[in-house]
């Protein structure tokens, strides 16, 4: 079992991201992956309603996955003529900044070609209210990361990130729920809490919610060629109580959207 990490100097994350790919791919008795699709934290409540009747793959006992940032588990389950990677839970940037993306590019080099993020947030707009899954359509990354720091020339470290998050695909999440509302995403570093202060200066930077994941995976999975869709869960703070609430009461229609728009695709 490697004993390096992601980003470790001199290491090759592509590179181990393909060899952990084939490890992934092995112990879930796949032949490839169509879809990566990524319920944060609070939402593993959407697995079951996905098709995990099973327990998961502990995904921290795979190559260059983080030991220390909780145990996400993984399932390799056909939603629509789609063989998806379903995972619950993630690496957050507080926690091991070389990770975060570990996962996203392991599913990619699995063969991947869409990222579904589904992550936990903040209203900004207090006319979102709680509980309610709206959809990424920009973001502010104002986390002090990118993904792409380091990458080598010859990885071509440049992405243009005007369509950062598919609007193909999120027109597909309209087809199933036509109220689905568009919000601008801030992502901080945590994993401290937005100050009100704060919060009123992303309001003002045009932010709809705020939360501490999602971005930097969307941003390697565009670098790489994935068409991304972002879905949010507003919560009324950014901690386990309040999180855990909201995700549990949304899991129903989270489950819905990602079944509907993988079954169009």
């Amino acid at each position: 079992m490697p004993t390096t990490r992601p980003g470790a100097h001199g290491a090759n994350p592509f590179e181990q991201a393909r060899l952990a790919a084939r490890e992934l791919l092995r112990v879930t008795g796949a032949e490839r992956f169509d879809a990566l699709v990524v319920l944060g934290t609070g939402l593993a409540a959407a697995a079951p309603l996905l098709g995990a009747d099973r327990p998961g793959i502990d995904l921290s006992t795979l190559p260059w996955f983080p030991r220390d940032a909780g145990q996400p588990e993984a399932w390799a389950l056909p939603i629509g003529a789609t063989r998806a990677l379903v995972v619950t839970g993630r690496v957050h940037l507080s926690q091991d900044p070389a990770g975060v993306v570990h996962l996203v590019r392991t599913a990619m080099a699995g063969g991947a070609s869409i990222v579904v993020l589904v992550s936990s947030a903040m209203p900004l707009d207090q006319a979102l209210g709680e509980g309610r899954v709206v959809a990424v359509g920009d973001h502010l990354n104002l986390s002090g990361s990118s993904p792409l720091s380091g990458v080598t020339p010859e990885q071509e470290p440049y992405v243009d990130l005007a369509d950062a998050w598919s609007p193909r695909l999120r027109a597909l999440a309209r087809e199933v729920d036509p109220q689905l509302a568009d919000v601008v995403y801030a992502q901080v570093a945590g994993p401290e809490l937005p100050t009100p202060a704060e919060a009123r200066m992303l309001a003002a930077l045009g932010a709809g919610v705020v939360g501490m994941s999602g971005v930097l995976e969307a941003v390697a999975a565009r670098h790489l060629g994935a068409e991304v869709l972002g879905l949010a869960v507003t919560t009324g703070r950014l901690v386990p109580e309040a999180v855990d609430a909201a995700a549990t009461a949304a899991a129903e229609q989270v489950a819905r959207l990602v079944t509907g728009v993988l079954d169009r695709c």
